[in-house]
């Protein structure tokens, strides 16, 4: 295998051993040239787990950090880890409580993941709301966990992922504000090109070139699921290296591009030092 000449990081990524390749999936990623990962929780359900309190969601924070030094000992990939509560668990916890008590469970959740950044175990936490269509009072709540999370996440002085709808998320800068967070440090997921907030986008918008033009900040990454019986979904775990190879293979980005996509962006989104 080639020693890579410059760092690849997919932004977000889900490795799976229960319900898909786990680590082959990893080595996927190193041998077509990814070097770094950002390790997203997974919801709680998909890992067995179904809290009915806060403390709970222990078990999905412990499993991800498994995962990543499991990752980090056997490819050498360097890999973050980034945890929190999914926001569709509100609509999977309310099936069997109140939305209220759904919220409060979730709320204490990212309370206790906010615990492991404060160890220095995550780089950041991962939060948002749902991106479907959902009632008035659970879109309510949403925010209101989405407020504590961005509160937290000033707390602690980290960055967070944000889950949600498609679009520019505009109002989270405000909410942001208001919790004492820079909107800068709010990145957001699956991103379209026109939020304010920090944007990792998906390794084949069709974008990315003319933004690298533009000598715009982003992250890109494939939003692997690691599930056997949605394969490829989002997009697969070679994704990044191939689509950013390919690209600077076909002149469309320069090197230069490479390394601000890959290692200013991450580096000031989340306050890592990204070295190979």
């Amino acid at each position: 295998m080639r020693t890579p000449k410059f760092p690849i990081l997919d932004d977000h990524i889900h490795i799976d051993p229960r319900n898909g390749k786990g680590i082959e999936a990893a080595k996927e990623f190193k041998r077509t040239g990814g070097t770094h990962l950002c390790l997203v929780t997974k919801p709680s359900w998909s890992l067995g787990i179904h809290p009915t309190k806060g403390a709970d969601f222990k078990g999905v924070f412990d499993e991800t950090m498994e995962i990543a030094h499991k990752i980090q000992k056997e490819t050498g990939v360097f890999t973050y880890t980034l945890l929190g509560v999914h926001p569709a668990e509100i609509t999977v916890l309310s099936e069997r409580m109140t939305p209220e008590k759904a919220a409060e469970i979730m709320m204490d959740g990212l309370s206790l993941a906010a615990g492991y950044v404060r160890e220095g175990y995550a780089i950041g936490l991962k939060s948002g709301r749902p991106h479907y269509e959902v009632s008035e009072k659970l879109a309510v709540l949403s925010n209101q966990i989405l407020n504590h999370a961005f509160t937290l996440a000033a707390d602690e002085t980290c960055s967070i992922q944000v889950h949600a709808e498609s679009g520019p998320c505009e109002d989270m800068v405000e909410m942001a504000k208001n919790a004492g967070l820079n909107h800068r440090k709010v990145i957001k997921h699956f991103a379209t090109p026109k939020t304010p907030l920090s944007a990792s986008l998906i390794a084949k918008h069709e974008s990315i070139p003319d933004l690298c033009r533009q000598k715009r900040l982003f992250t890109m990454e494939s939003d692997y699921m690691d599930e056997n019986n949605r394969p490829g979904a989002v997009i697969g775990p070679k994704s990044v290296p191939r689509f950013t190879l390919r690209y600077l293979e076909q002149e469309l980005i320069t090197l230069d591009d490479v390394h601000r996509i890959h290692e200013e962006a991450p580096e000031k989104f989340y306050g890592i030092q990204i070295t190979l």
